[in-house]
């Protein structure tokens, strides 16, 4: 790829989409293939992907560079909208998706019977915990250094 640090991003963002699979395997006893291309989960994709992008621009420009405080505030944006603004929207997707039962519930209704239920569910996996985010942020680095110190002609 003609731009290393793009290249190394994306790489980043492929390792950690892998790695949910058997991660999700693992903790929850069942393969889901679906993780490769879904949002949320272990690791953070997001996250990998711009760590890797400013560890890989800190070795290969330096710390006091425009390029590295791009790269940072970027990852500093993105992570922290995993976090809190996307994690706080799959929380809400969750009370709505449930909203049809607790209402029929409370109304003491039998399911289905006085309104139609909503065809799709909203996705409930949006964001991430924090340490979700922080393991996306240490593969990221990781292979954002890898990446720097294995170019040809440092």
């Amino acid at each position: 790829m003609a731009n290393r640090g793009l290249g190394t991003a994306l790489a980043a963002v492929g390792a950690a989409q892998l790695l949910k699979v058997p991660l999700h395997a693992w903790r929850k006893g069942e393969w889901s293939f679906g993780k490769v291309a879904g949002s949320g989960g272990m690791p953070s994709s997001h996250s990998s992907g711009v760590s890797a992008l400013a560890a890989y621009t800190a070795i290969k420009y330096g710390v006091r560079t425009p390029e590295f405080a791009i790269a940072s505030m970027l990852g500093l944006v993105v992570m922290y909208d995993a976090m809190n603004i996307r994690r706080h929207a799959g929380e809400i997707a969750i009370q709505v998706n449930d909203l049809d039962a607790d209402v029929e519930r409370l109304a003491g209704h039998h399911p289905g019977v006085y309104h139609e239920r909503r065809k799709e569910k909203l996705k409930e996996s949006l964001g991430h915990q924090p340490s979700e985010v922080a393991a996306g942020a240490i593969l990221g680095t990781a292979i954002g250094v890898a990446s720097a110190l294995t170019v040809r002609g440092r």
